[in-house]
């Protein structure tokens, strides 16, 4: 693993071909002057891009070193085929490997210092099962392809004022009791302080941990779950010297005061952490992947077939994602 220097240029995957992602690349490239975009190459096939925006200028690249010369002028494309025509907005199970393939070149430039961090654009989970992906999503197939086991990343979402981190993540509501253990919760604690210090330069992260069960369980009334689960895993926190509270009643641990306490909140699921930071910012939500060697990004929403090609779905979130990618490798780098 060789780290790229900050100035080195992100990498942003085309998720799906036919979905918003490459069209919303392009549609910043075309504002990169105003909005001061930090140089990206885009990993995918040039006929992702234009699809949607057929006059849009790209220059296929020999070498990623050539992206931030050739930014100015055209997208820089490492060009990754695609074995059937792509139409905006019309998903093809045909395609999934070049999405697949597109990933596995983003982490391999990663690794060796090519580029600065990733963005990855979405994906459709449903269309790459047909192309034979195995992984149960993008951050457990990015831990793989960094030679670490699906539970060594961790999933946060953030946005301004509000950085959530959903220890349990794409299972029911019912299963959570079950699935929730204080090592999962460790983990997620130990990988968000380590890139909160390393790659937000926050110095001596201060984290919140939610209860599971309303009003923290009531010693026991509704719930031993933070008793036997989550207090542990505080204990073990701190023993890290980890700044670390909780378990804290999720309904009171979300309002303007509260938020000033905690640099991150652990949340033990899905709703738990999305709810409160969706409601916050819809728009302009990232998606990070810690506890990684490399940095990751994406937007935090969808392929969005229905908008795709028609030049309306909203550039914020990818817009958020990649200086946020841009903003963490410069941390790293001053670390």
């Amino acid at each position: 693993m060789t780290k790229a220097p900050a100035s080195a240029p992100l990498a942003l995957t085309m998720g799906d071909p036919a979905g918003v992602g490459p069209e919303l690349a392009a549609r910043l490239w075309q504002d990169r002057d105003k909005l001061a975009l930090p140089p990206f190459v885009f990993i995918g096939a040039p006929e992702a891009l234009t699809a949607a925006l057929p006059d849009v200028p790209y220059q296929v690249l020999d070498d990623v070193s050539e992206a931030a010369e050739v930014f100015a002028k055209a997208i820089p494309v490492l060009a990754v085929p695609v074995p059937a025509p792509v139409v905006a907005g019309e998903g093809n199970p045909a395609n999934g490997s070049a999405v697949i393939n597109a990933i596995d070149k983003a982490v391999e430039l990663a690794r060796a210092g090519a580029v600065s961090a990733i963005v990855t654009a979405p994906l459709h989970k449903a269309l790459l099962y047909q192309a034979g992906f195995t992984a149960p999503g993008h951050t457990e197939y990015l831990a793989r392809l960094c030679d670490l086991p699906d539970d060594a990343s961790v999933m946060m979402l953030a946005t301004e004022g509000l950085r959530v981190v959903p220890v349990t993540i794409h299972i029911a509501l019912k299963d959570v009791a079950k699935k929730l253990t204080a090592d999962a919760i460790i983990h997620a604690g130990r990988a968000t302080a380590a890139d909160l210090r390393d790659r937000f330069g926050i110095k001596t992260p201060r984290l919140a941990v939610a209860a599971l069960n309303p009003h923290a369980g009531e010693s026991g009334a509704m719930g031993m779950e933070e008793a036997t689960h989550i207090q542990p895993a505080i204990w073990a926190l701190k023993d890290d010297g980890i700044d670390v509270t909780g378990p804290l009643p999720a309904d009171t641990l979300f309002h303007a005061d509260a938020r000033q306490n905690y640099d991150a909140v652990l949340c033990m699921y899905h709703d738990q952490a999305l709810i409160p930071l969706k409601t916050l910012d819809f728009w302009g939500g990232v998606n990070i992947t810690l506890g990684l060697p490399i940095i990751r990004t994406s937007p935090d929403h969808g392929t969005a077939f229905d908008l795709a090609g028609k030049g309306i779905a909203r550039t914020d979130s990818m817009l958020a994602a990649i200086r946020m990618a841009a903003e963490m490798a410069t941390t790293e780098e001053q670390a």
